[in-house]
């Protein structure tokens, strides 16, 4: 992948302009994401577990998540909220959800969309299997490490 300095360099700015801690910009199947904190990462698969950072990094914190007894962030099947966002389980208010508990997903498959700046992000699957668990409610808020799905 060929580096592109002037973006990542806007994409910063941006962090520092809107007081985010972390930008994704994807094109096809390249990936640019930008963390105060946690550096640049640049690839075509999202990271499996993100860290949050404290705005104050300073101030040592527990990060805040939804994870029910028995589901760890770190659960091989655990699909995790790489930002804060309101959470959607459909496309549009009518359409039917991405997925359901039960269904059957393929890796790359989009489960859900999680809604920040006004901007739509796709979470898409890391893996294939079978959806065992939806544990975000269909606009509700999540925060950057809740627990999301668990595909088994």
């Amino acid at each position: 992948m060929k580096i592109d300095s002037k973006a990542i360099k806007q994409l910063a700015k941006l962090l520092d302009d809107t007081g985010l801690n972390e930008i994704e910009v994807a094109e096809g199947d390249q990936m640019i994401r930008v963390n105060k904190g946690n550096g640049i990462v640049m690839n075509g698969v999202a990271p499996a577990a993100p860290v949050s950072m404290p705005s104050d990094p300073t101030i040592p914190r527990e990060p805040t998540t939804n994870i029910p007894a028995g589901v760890a962030g770190d659960h091989p099947g655990a699909v995790t909220s790489p930002m804060v966002g309101t959470a959607y389980a459909s496309p549009e208010p009518d359409a039917p959800n991405f997925v359901k508990k039960g269904d059957s997903v393929n890796e790359g498959d989009t489960l859900l969309i999680i809604e920040a700046m006004k901007v739509m992000n796709p979470i898409k699957a890391s893996r294939s299997g079978t959806v065992t668990q939806v544990l975000f409610e269909n606009g509700g808020p999540v925060e950057f490490g809740d627990v999301l799905l668990v595909i088994e």
